[in-house]
């Protein structure tokens, strides 16, 4: 079966670059080269013609009209099957919500997605994005639509094997966990905390963010501190991954998320996460984890200890971590070990490429 994976088509912000290769400074990008890469031959659908030496990349009028399209940009799947109707063939989609379809605002979108939800199977990075799934659907369709909804979920797991070792630094680092600075990642709430433990001792905050972030408010504010670094996102995964292996710390102020792959790699590559004491947070760590937090205050006390007693924190979280596999002593590494557990890529691709088998033989 072929298959065409669509995305980008809903942001201004590039999804290939120059030399055609998929770019790194988007979460939804990364999603769409995952799943690219589960199918062998799978092409990119682009807005334009493009070359890439990675994956074939077709235009709505090159496309194979037998072809699978697992749309990534949920909201416009009904103008996609408008548009390939037209051959006269039954076009074959499927949605793939990978971020909670909250992060939308306007009547007219979560009309469109409730549409979309209703007409094509969908499946979704994570249990509560699956959820708000569901609510679209009963909110904006009627009765005879939304019992025609299609729904599964897994969550999106990380790759265990990309993790470095630990890069000491003399100052500690904490990394701003997120690619943009829109509202929903509650940036403000995160300078807020980081400046408080500034005062008390030395840290380096970095941020490294998409284009449009670069120009944000707080990241013009993040580059005037002298103990804050914000540069554009890294190169490539080697980067990407080395810069994780020197990060001490990060605080996690998002008021929702889909899943929250950054935060498990940092916790993978050894950072000691300030997590919200918030649903979504929970289900990334080990029951009893002993870094969530319900205000900024408690968040600045815990960052300030992270900083200064690295050693103890992680020791503490292994503590929990071996717990949760059913040992009683505690190990280095163990938050290690029950991330590959609970967060394998592997079960996400089976558990997708399943779906995909179930839904559309």
């Amino acid at each position: 079966m072929a298959v065409t994976v669509k995305y980008g088509w809903l942001t201004d912000e590039p999804i290939l670059t120059q030399d055609g290769s998929l770019v790194t400074t988007d979460g939804g990008a990364t999603v769409a080269r995952r799943v690219l890469d589960m199918f062998p031959g799978a092409a990119l659908l682009a807005p334009r013609a493009a070359a890439s030496p990675m994956y074939p990349v077709v235009t709505l009028e090159t496309l194979d009209p037998t072809s699978l399209v697992i749309n990534l940009d949920v909201i416009d799947s009904v103008g996609v099957f408008q548009r390939l109707h037209r051959s006269g063939g039954e076009p074959r989609i499927m949605n793939f919500q990978w971020i909670n379809p909250s992060t939308f605002h306007h009547p007219v979108n979560f009309a469109a997605m409730g549409l979309s939800y209703a007409m094509f199977p969908t499946f979704c990075a994570g249990e509560r994005t699956a959820s708000e799934v569901r609510e679209v659907t009963r909110k904006w369709c009627v009765p005879a639509l939304a019992d025609r909804a299609r729904v599964a979920w897994a969550d999106l797991g990380v790759r265990t094997e990309r993790v470095r070792p630990r890069q000491h630094t003399d100052v500690p680092v904490v990394l701003y966990p997120a690619v943009s600075t829109v509202e929903r990642k509650q940036p403000q709430a995160f300078v807020e905390i980081v400046e408080g433990v500034a005062k008390q001792t030395p840290i380096r905050v970095e941020a490294r963010l998409n284009t449009t972030a670069l120009a944000s408010e707080t990241a013009m504010y993040l580059s005037r501190q002298k103990w804050a670094s914000v540069r554009p996102l890294a190169k490539g995964k080697e980067e990407y991954w080395d810069e994780l292996s020197r990060t001490t710390a990060f605080v996690a102020t998002a008021l929702e998320e889909a899943y929250g792959i950054e935060y498990v790699e940092l916790l993978l590559a050894g950072a000691v996460g300030i997590l919200p004491d918030k649903a979504w947070a929970r289900r990334l760590v080990p029951e009893g984890y002993p870094f969530l937090y319900t205000s900024k205050g408690q968040a600045e006390q815990m960052l300030l200890r992270a900083v200064t007693s690295p050693d103890a924190c992680r020791a503490e979280v292994d503590a929990v971590a071996a717990r949760a596999m059913g040992s009683s002593a505690s190990e280095a590494g163990a938050i290690q070990s029950w991330i590959e557990a609970n967060h394998n890529v592997e079960d996400f691709d089976e558990q997708f490429k399943a779906q995909v088998t179930q839904w559309f033989g």
